[in-house]
């Protein structure tokens, strides 16, 4: 099941285990449960501290508990986690046998003092690269917090459930067994939607916190970038995000980004989260900002308002706040969402196995999309709004080789049609000819580009016909002391590199701006006493 890099790795990792614990396995005669069987042999192989029963009796075969010996922890894989999930396994081990986890404290310790029963049910597939960081926040709770229980099922194993749940997309959450949530999501969101009172003792903190130098909103390439080249100005910097790396999480391979030949979103994100928290960086992560109010004078000071209620106060503020994909704004689209309308064709084309989809956009996020699910679905209907296809050119002529693909250019989608709450089809109209044109399917993935977020901007600083921020040469915005950097801007290419390239830029213009404006610590101080 293993091989023998993995089997050294794994062996390594394991040494680290330091409190005895079991497997307890529930297994049928099936292919699956026999591979399963090897990969828990071999693991209980590599420790005296671990121990494997065969006489699990859940109704899900194959399936695996880990549980401390004399302990209570609830948690359940009914899966195989290799591919994605692999390192989501090894931390399981890990935390079982007694392994500290790099969280901080107090994140631990909201865990651990969560004093109600939560039941949660995570389903996900092994090449979705958005799943792991569900199934760890979940699988820490289950270790450190016996009211906690957590069930992982891995969607390809147990397709039969997942068309019973109607299941169309990955990760997706069930607590004490009704809807809780659906894509990435970390341990501290998790927490924030369960422990009511969060959200209130986290604002007081907020507010009562002294004025920045320099806030940046948004933590993706540009606000990462940003933080950094701030940070070592040697200045008071923050960094408030809804989520730190953005976009950046939901991208897969990255191989355009100069001296680093290959990498994937999450691992790029986790590292540029490592290099802001070398600085003397604080990092607010899971915030959303509702509002921008502009300095009444150069030097002033600057809010930004958040939806728990807090305020921060800098006398600059970045704004990297990046974009988001687009919809497709037709019937159907957000009725069928999850229920067969995906945005992920990474995370969920493994759930339509067998089925026939389309994906809507013909450049090259679109024209991959379909080159990967081609190897998976029965069918690909690929839908291009232009009278030619935007893609590169070699990823056209694969895609083009392709014996199961349909390309349809010219064609403007008008509706995602259903039935029993799920998709059934998709309705588009020739426009050379007027002619309409519909196609049975089970699933639309939706490529076609991004918006910037910057709706609640509106107002508080100029913004182009397309919601772009509109920024000069430096960085800056119509708004004295406020910058902008990244996607959510005018600066045209919506790439990587670029983003960064801006982020930096727009840190050197504001430490500019700040010392090339009048107002002195005290007069600042002084006015945060007011506010």
């Amino acid at each position: 099941m293993l091989d023998d890099d993995l089997k050294i790795q794994l062996r390594a990792y394991l040494e680290r285990v330091t409190q005895p614990f079991e497997m307890v396995a529930s297994l049928d005669g099936g292919e699956k449960s026999r591979e399963l069987l090897e990969l828990l042999e071999q693991i209980a192989g590599m420790s005296d501290k671990i121990t494997l029963r065969t006489d699990g009796a859940d109704a899900r075969k194959p399936s695996f508990t880990l549980n401390r010996v004399g302990g209570d922890m609830k948690l359940r894989f009914a899966a195989i986690p290799m591919g994605h999930e692999f390192t989501s396994l090894v931390l399981a081990l890990l935390w079982t046998g007694g392994h500290p986890p790099k969280v901080e404290d107090d994140v631990l310790e909201q865990i651990k003092n969560l004093d109600v029963a939560l039941d949660f049910t995570v389903y996900m597939s092994l090449s979705c690269h958005n799943c792991p960081d569900v199934v760890q926040a979940l699988t820490l709770m289950a270790v450190f917090n016996s009211r906690v229980k957590v069930t992982i099922i891995d969607g390809g194993l147990y397709q039969k459930e997942i068309e019973e749940q109607q299941i169309m997309g990955v990760p997706t959450v069930f607590l004490n067994g009704e809807m809780f949530g659906t894509g990435r999501m970390n341990v501290e969101e998790i927490i924030a939607k369960v422990d009511t009172g969060a959200a209130q003792r986290e604002a007081a903190k907020l507010n009562a916190k002294e004025p920045y130098d320099v806030l940046i909103v948004g933590g993706g390439p540009a606000g990462a970038a940003a933080a950094v080249y701030a940070a070592r100005k040697g200045i008071r910097t923050g960094v408030v995000a809804e989520r730190f790396g953005g976009q950046v999480l939901d991208t897969l391979a990255i191989e355009n980004y100069p001296g680093v030949p290959e990498t994937d979103g999450p691992k790029y994100a986790a590292a540029l989260e490592q290099h802001v928290r070398a600085y003397d960086v604080e990092i607010l992560n899971l915030q959303r900002v509702e509002q921008l109010v502009p300095a009444g004078r150069p030097g002033g000071l600057i809010e930004v308002r958040l939806a728990n209620g807090a305020t921060l106060k800098s006398r600059a503020v970045i704004l990297t706040t990046g974009a988001r994909w687009r919809n497709v704004n037709v019937p159907g689209e957000q009725e069928y969402r999850t229920k067969g309308v995906a945005y992920c064709p990474h995370c969920d084309g493994p759930l339509f196995k067998g089925k026939d989809v389309a994906v809507i956009g013909g450049g090259n996020s679109g024209v991959e999309a379909a080159i990967d699910l081609a190897g998976v679905v029965k069918h690909v209907t690929v839908l291009e709004f232009l009278p030619e296809l935007k893609a590169d050119a070699v990823l056209v002529k694969k895609l083009r080789s392709l014996p199961n693909v349909t390309v349809h250019t010219n064609a403007m989608t008008t509706e995602i049609t259903g039935a029993a709450g799920k998709v059934n089809g998709l309705a588009y109209q020739d426009r050379g000819n007027g002619d309409t044109h519909t196609v049975p399917l089970e699933g639309v993935f939706v490529q076609i580009g991004l918006i910037p977020n910057t709706d609640w901007l509106k107002g508080s600083v100029q913004l182009s016909q397309f919601g772009e921020i509109e920024v000069d040469a430096r960085g800056a915005t119509n708004a004295p002391g406020v910058f902008a950097a990244g996607d959510c801007t005018t600066v045209p290419y919506k790439q990587i590199v670029i983003a960064a390239g801006e982020g930096s830029k727009a840190a050197l213009a504001a430490f500019d701006y700040l010392i090339r404006t009048s107002a002195t610590v005290e007069e600042v101080q002084s006015e945060a006493a007011v506010a």
